[in-house]
Formats: structure tokens, C-alpha cells, sequence
């Protein structure tokens, strides 16, 4: 917790809890007594939200605490958020734990961009499904580093089907029990993740992350088609260098191409 997350807490007229016995042994660790708290989660948000408006219609200051993490983010609050905004009532975030980002700053995986993707479908069927549609993402060009929460006894399988669709040989970690006494982060390709995770469950929360797809070289088509482009507009030497630097390839092959590009005669 920070100063300043403690400090709402101490000014709060209400506080809305995931549940309300774990933020009671946190406001009794921070020395926080006599406050209002309301059980506020999936089942009954829609239902609160009404009576929390009413309350920041008349100037009190309503928190909202989630079990671990961040509000909202795979944690109850986005409807109440979205309703307060829409009434025009001042909304404040104050930062703290995320197990997302905090799994992708240890990872070790390109840390941008990334998409956080919550947890996947617990159904082998959907969830090979759902990692099949980000595949062919990937093959359209989307490179990021992916990330999912997942129930521990889940572990194991998600990242034997991950692995199956990604592919055994993709750079991978699993973060568990982040900020907590058994934080752990296991960094290794996909494979060799999922055998693990098999031979010895993971404990705990559990995030997953996979790196993005090795940038692929363009075949000649490809490079012929930048080639032209860049040529079109500029000197050999300017459209080899552009074209080396966007596709990686050593500026000898490109320069070898684009001569034979310039070159007159059928090509």
C-alpha cells in the first residue's frame, strides 16, 4: 500500500470491498477503524450502483478496494467506474500492485507493446481457440508480448496448449505469488514451461506471458516491392539504407537487389 492509497482509505465516508473480511485485516493492519464497508462484486455491482451515486451526490468520498491487484482489472468496479463517469462524478485511481505489469518488468520479454489479455477460456476447446485467433494476429503483423492470469491447477495445460499454438521454442515466463513471500518467475521457452508446470505445479496466482513472434525476413517479393517504393523517390544509397533498417536484412543483400532493380533490361 502507499501513503497516499492509505490516506484515502483513512478519509474514506465508505469503502466498497471485493470482500469485505480481507479489506477488514487490511484497514486493521493500517490502524483504520470505524468505517462503513460494502461488499462490492460480480454478482452484485449492478445493484450497488445506484446507492454509490447517491452517496457521491451528497459529497462523501466512496473507495474501492479490490482483493489483490487493481481494480478493475479482472477485478469488480469497470460498471460502477463507467456510471460515476457518465454522472459527471469525479473519479481518481491510486496506483498500486498490478500483477500484469509487474510480471512483464520481470519477465524478461519486451516490456512494449504488450497485450493483457485477463484470463483465457478454461475449456481446452475455447482456450486453443481463442490462442489460435491471436496467432493469426500474429501472422498479420500484431507484435506484442501477450499476457494472461490463470488459476493455478489450469497452469500446466494452458501452456501445453500454448505451446502447441505459439510453439515449443517461443520465449516465455511464468510469474506466480508476485509481491508476495513466494514470489517466483520462471523464465523459458515455452516447452520446457509447460513440462515443468506438469512435473511440478505451479502455487498460487499465476500470470503467464509469451514473447512476441521472431520478426520473420521478408521473402524477395516482399523486398522487391520496398525496394521499388523506396527507389521511386530517392538514390540507391538512401532506399538501400531505408530498406536495411526496416526489414533487418544485411544492406549488401539489399544493395545487391536494388542494382538489379536499377539495372536496365527485364528484371
Amino acid at each position: 500500500m502507499t501513503v497516499r492509497a492509505a490516506a484515502a482509505l483513512r478519509s474514506a465516508d465508505l469503502i466498497l470491498c471485493e470482500d469485505t473480511r480481507v479489506t477488514a485485516r487490511l484497514l486493521a493492519a493500517l490502524g483504520i477503524a470505524g468505517r462503513t464497508l460494502w461488499p462490492l462484486h460480480e454478482h452484485n455491482e449492478d445493484a450497488r450502483i445506484a446507492a454509490v451515486l447517491a452517496r457521491l451526490r451528497e459529497g462523501q468520498r466512496v473507495a474501492l478496494v479490490s482483493d489483490a491487484g487493481t481494480p478493475l482489472v479482472s477485478d469488480p468496479g469497470y460498471r460502477l467506474v463507467r456510471a460515476a463517469i457518465a454522472a459527471g462524478l469525479a473519479v481518481a485511481a491510486l496506483p498500486g500492485a498490478n500483477a500484469a505489469v509487474l510480471a512483464l518488468v520481470l519477465s524478461g520479454l519486451p516490456p512494449l507493446p504488450f497485450l493483457a489479455l485477463g484470463f483465457p477460456p478454461p475449456r481446452t476447446a475455447a482456450r486453443r481457440a481463442a490462442f489460435a485467433r491471436l496467432r493469426a494476429a500474429e501472422q498479420a503483423g500484431l507484435a506484442a508480448t501477450l499476457i494472461w492470469y490463470e488459476a493455478p491447477h489450469r497452469a500446466a495445460e494452458t501452456l501445453a496448449d500454448l505451446a502447441l499454438i505459439f510453439g515449443a521454442d517461443r520465449p516465455a515466463a511464468l510469474a506466480r505469488e508476485l509481491t508476495k513471500r513466494f514470489e517466483e518467475v520462471r523464465r523459458r521457452p515455452l516447452g520446457a514451461l509447460a513440462a515443468a508446470a506438469a512435473e511440478t505445479p505451479p502455487r498460487g496466482e499465476v500470470t503467464l506471458l509469451v514473447g512476441p513472434p521472431p520478426a520473420a525476413p521478408p521473402d524477395a517479393a516482399d523486398l522487391d516491392t520496398a525496394l521499388r517504393a523506396a527507389l521511386a523517390g530517392a538514390s540507391v544509397k538512401q532506399a538501400v539504407a531505408e530498406v536495411s533498417a526496416a526489414t533487418g536484412l544485411p544492406r549488401r543483400v539489399v544493395y545487391a537487389r536494388a542494382l538489379a532493380l536499377s539495372a536496365p533490361g527485364p528484371r
